[in-house]
């Protein structure tokens, strides 16, 4: 069967030009232009995937609305943010409410429909059975490429697919320096410098809510970025 994507966006043209491009993937596309309609439509049938802006017409938060009661009504719906507000601010209020991903609408639609069918392959992997072969250990780290998961000292740490394919683009070879560009190809998204360093920013946070002294992705200034396996606290 194939699966079910509900794209909320206020913006016919675009609405309409995503939904094609994703029929044409073999999606079922349902579109809706405010938060009412597509809540109404929830009420009786989930998707299998939400895509929402964040502004929907009059209602300038709408999407993080919608995206909070949509989390209420499933823990395991995947939920990306598809917008033009590029800040801190919107990404990290984005995230915490529970989205699985969230993208500026700068991003290639080649790009998009990959960053759906990650989000469907992990939701598909985490009912399958941990395999050796898709483990990767370094020190604290433990990353499952199958699931797209990662933990530190045995804690999950709660990555967005954008964040999980920095992070193993970085820790899988360790010590080399990956400049802005080499990531954005691994973690198949097309964005300015500026939304890495934001990126790069919320991933050192998320592990340092489980280990304060972590600092294991390092800043090589002017080149990019290098996965460090030991933290300071290993080194003395």
């Amino acid at each position: 069967m194939s699966k079910h994507i509900a794209i909320v966006e206020d913006e016919a043209a675009i609405r309409e030009n995503y939904a094609d491009v994703l029929r044409r993937q073999g999606y079922q596309v349902q579109t809706y232009a405010n938060r009412e309609d597509a809540t109404k439509a929830f009420s009786i049938r989930l998707p299998h995937l939400a895509i929402l802006d964040i502004g929907l017409e009059q209602e300038y938060d709408g999407g993080f609305t919608l995206c909070q009661w949509l989390r209420s009504m499933s823990t395991t719906l995947p939920i990306i943010f598809l917008t033009a507000r590029d800040n801190d601010v919107d990404t990290v209020s984005g995230l915490r409410i529970g989205a699985d991903d969230y993208l500026t609408k700068d991003i290639s639609l080649p790009h998009l429909t990959a960053r759906i069918a990650a989000l469907f392959r992990r939701q598909d992997a985490l009912k399958e059975p941990i395999k050796e072969e898709h483990l990767l250990t370094l020190g604290a780290v433990a990353i499952d490429n199958q699931r797209m998961t990662i933990s530190w000292q045995g804690n999950i740490v709660d990555l967005t697919i954008t964040e999980f394919w920095m992070v193993y683009a970085l820790a899988k070879h360790p010590g080399h320096v990956k400049n802005r560009q080499q990531l954005m190809q691994d973690s198949n998204i097309y964005v300015d410098d500026s939304t890495i360093t934001s990126h790069i920013k919320r991933i050192r946070k998320k592990f340092a809510v489980i280990d304060k002294s972590f600092d294991c992705i390092e800043t090589v200034y002017g080149m990019g970025y290098r996965w460090n396996q030991e933290t300071p606290a290993a080194k003395l």
